[in-house]
């Protein structure tokens, strides 16, 4: 990642459905204005490792995550908002986890977050990383060094370090 704890975040915009399945936009500057959020990243929703141990792990840990003074939880892929929202529906997130895309992967990118999975037949895909933000500024990142493990980004082992 070309992002490195201390930096502030790079403006960007990423998309999510509302209730009623209508199409929201909402930028970094009004996402982590005066707040603490964890945000993690992941490689594709629906996928194996993503749905069996990174996004479960932040729902089951939310209130553990409210205790360290976190106020917010964002899973962000690089999928379309109706596949965010499915994935989410899919694992009972409901209010605990803000489910947002980055389909056009440029914010993932702004980061230095991007992986090319061209080859398997997925694009342009998220390394697997969690960072903790501090109105705006990463204060903690933690990337897997292979997408499909999920060790020091896991909800268990992040929430111990901050």
């Amino acid at each position: 990642m070309k992002i490195k704890e201390g930096n502030r975040l790079p403006a960007g915009e990423f998309f999510y459905l509302d209730k009623d399945s209508g199409v929201l936009k909402i930028d970094t500057n009004s996402l982590f204005k005066d707040c603490k959020v964890i945000m993690f990243g992941v490689p594709g929703a629906f996928t194996k490792v993503c749905s069996a141990r990174h996004l479960p792990g932040y729902v089951r840990n939310f209130e553990e995550a409210k205790k360290k003074g976190v106020s917010k939880i964002v899973c962000l892929s690089v999928n379309d908002p109706n596949v965010m929202k499915a994935w989410g529906e899919a694992h009972n997130v409901a209010d605990k986890i803000l489910m947002l895309s980055d389909p056009y992967c440029t914010f993932t990118k702004s980061i230095g977050a991007e992986i090319d999975r061209v080859a398997k037949g997925l694009g342009m895909r998220s390394s697997r990383y969690t960072m903790l933000v501090e109105n705006g500024v990463a204060t903690k990142i933690k990337e897997e060094s292979d997408p499909s493990a999920c060790e020091i980004s896991a909800a268990e082992n992040f929430l111990k370090e901050i």
